[in-house]
Order: C-alpha cells, then sequence, then structure tokens
C-alpha cells in the first residue's frame, strides 16, 4: 500500500473515532461526557454531535476569553508536546478537515498559492490568541474569535449537522451562520484548485505545529550523500515545496510523499539523523 493510500484510511479512521459519538448525530446532541475534558490535537469543534473530546483552539480561545484571562498550561503545553513529536505531521496524518479539502481538491486543477499568502496564518495565530485579551465588551469579556468567525471545521461538522437536526436552532439562525457558511463555501472552492488553502493560509494550530517542523523530534533527514538532485520530490510535493532544499519547511504537512517517490530513498522520516556516508552527490543529466 502507498503512503498516500495509507494516510487516506489514517485520515478517515481519526475522523470516525473523534466524532464516535452516535447518539449525537441520531439526535442532534452534543457529548457532554468525561472524555470532553480531553483536547485531541487538531480541529475538531466541541458542538460537533459526534464529538467524543474538545478542540484545542476551542479550548484556549474559550479560557482567555473569560474573566481570569487564563492561559491554559494543559492545552499549550498539550499542543507543545504534540508539536515537539512531529511538527504538522498532525495536519498531514490526523486533521479531519485536511482530508475534507483533499477529498474536494483536483489535482489536474491544481494551481499554486502565492507564497506572501500563506504567512498569513501566523497572523491570524498571533490574533487567535491576542483577540480574547485585549478585544473585551464592556462587561470584560470576550469571544473566542476564531471559533466564532472563522472556523470552518466548526460549520462543517457543528452547525450545519445541528441546524439540520434541530428545528429551533435552525429557526435562530442568523447572519453570523450566514457569514460562516460562506466562509466555508469559499473555502471549499479554493480547496477545489488549490491544495489545503486552510492549512496553508488560515489555520492557526498548523501555524503553531510549523514553527515546530525544525525541532521536532520526528523530521524529515536529507541523506546528501544520496540525493542526486533529480527533483522528483520537489515535483511530487503537493504543496509546490522542495524538500531536498529545505525538507522541515513550515509549510510541510509531512504527507510524505515526497519520501515515497524518491528514487535513491535519500529522503526518511525519523527520529534518528541520516548515518554519515562518503559524500557521492551527483547532479542528474
Amino acid at each position: 500500500m502507498d503512503k498516500n493510500r495509507r494516510r487516506t484510511r489514517v485520515q478517515w479512521l481519526t475522523a470516525l473515532v473523534a466524532n464516535g459519538y452516535l447518539p449525537g448525530w441520531l439526535k442532534g446532541t452534543i457529548y457532554q461526557g468525561r472524555l470532553k475534558s480531553i483536547c485531541v490535537p487538531f480541529l475538531n469543534c466541541y458542538s460537533c454531535p459526534g464529538a467524543l473530546g474538545s478542540c484545542p483552539v476551542g479550548a484556549l480561545q474559550s479560557l482567555l476569553a473569560g474573566w481570569s484571562r487564563t492561559l491554559s498550561l494543559y492545552v499549550s503545553g498539550f499542543l507543545l508536546a504534540v508539536g515537539a513529536l512531529g511538527g504538522r505531521f498532525i495536519c498531514g496524518w490526523l486533521c479531519p478537515f485536511g482530508l475534507v479539502q483533499e477529498l474536494v481538491h483536483s489535482p489536474r486543477r491544481r494551481r499554486q498559492l502565492p507564497r506572501l499568502l500563506q504567512k498569513l496564518k501566523y497572523g491570524v495565530l498571533g490574533l487567535t490568541v491576542a483577540l480574547p485579551l485585549f478585544w473585551r465588551n464592556f462587561a470584560g469579556l470576550a469571544e473566542p474569535y476564531f471559533c466564532k468567525f472563522i472556523c470552518p471545521a466548526g460549520t462543517l461538522g457543528a452547525g450545519i449537522p445541528l441546524i439540520v437536526r434541530n428545528s429551533q436552532l435552525a429557526a435562530l439562525a442568523g447572519w453570523l451562520f450566514g457569514w460562516k457558511l460562506l466562509v466555508l463555501v469559499l473555502i471549499i472552492i479554493a480547496a477545489y484548485f488549490y491544495w489545503r488553502p486552510f492549512c496553508r493560509v488560515l489555520c492557526p494550530l498548523g501555524a503553531f505545529y510549523g514553527l515546530l517542523n525544525r525541532l521536532s523530534i520526528w523530521q524529515l533527514r536529507l541523506d546528501s550523500s544520496r540525493c542526486i538532485n533529480c527533483g522528483v520530490c520537489a515535483r511530487r510535493c503537493p504543496a509546490a515545496l522542495q524538500p531536498q532544499v529545505r525538507p522541515n519547511s513550515s509549510e510541510c504537512v509531512r504527507c510524505l510523499e515526497c519520501v515515497g517517490v524518491c528514487p535513491t530513498k535519500a529522503l526518511l522520516f525519523s527520529s534518528r539523523p541520516q548515518p554519515v556516508r562518503p559524500h557521492t552527490r551527483t547532479k542528474s543529466a
């Protein structure tokens, strides 16, 4: 089984397990048991009818928006630990909304995102943390602004299913739901032409994990003595990166397609540095 097919199966399995609360899907209710105190390492809305755990971004924003403006050491420490292990591996292999974008994407229609646009997610990350701290109402409270106004995963996994199953909520749906539905639709349309546009442009969690790509324990290792500079890995990379030049770019979600196509096995996703060999690197014709 090739890595791409294996990765898709892992993504499907993760989405099904993380949203496996069947009564919620059937009744349009939200699971509020003990498991909800545990964060998953990817975007997965707390209000999704099937969600068994909490979204780390939602949990972090909710605490920051409260009276005490608390920065949860559990959530921040959890994300730091996960990122320190594999960087954006979570994005590439586990995130359900990443799977949704890939299912919509058409490789034949693929276009490349402007590099400058991909820097926007770091601004979103900063605002996700900063806005609940500094932008508050007259009562001294704030909103989880990213979750409320942007997050398409919440709209798809929670907003739409709850409104479909609950007529009272449907009657209350106003401009905010319409706005978030528009954001979701625009991202889905963009995903047809661009590979994972939300992950690469707007996701604060992806931005955070990306900062840890070069520091993580498991990372892409390049054996320069094996690399023949053929460019096969760069041509295969769906994000238009150059693994042979920067194997641990912050934009890499570690789908590992480059590892699978390297003809000399010069690329490896490992916790150990590549062994030192006599340098025999040659350029392809």
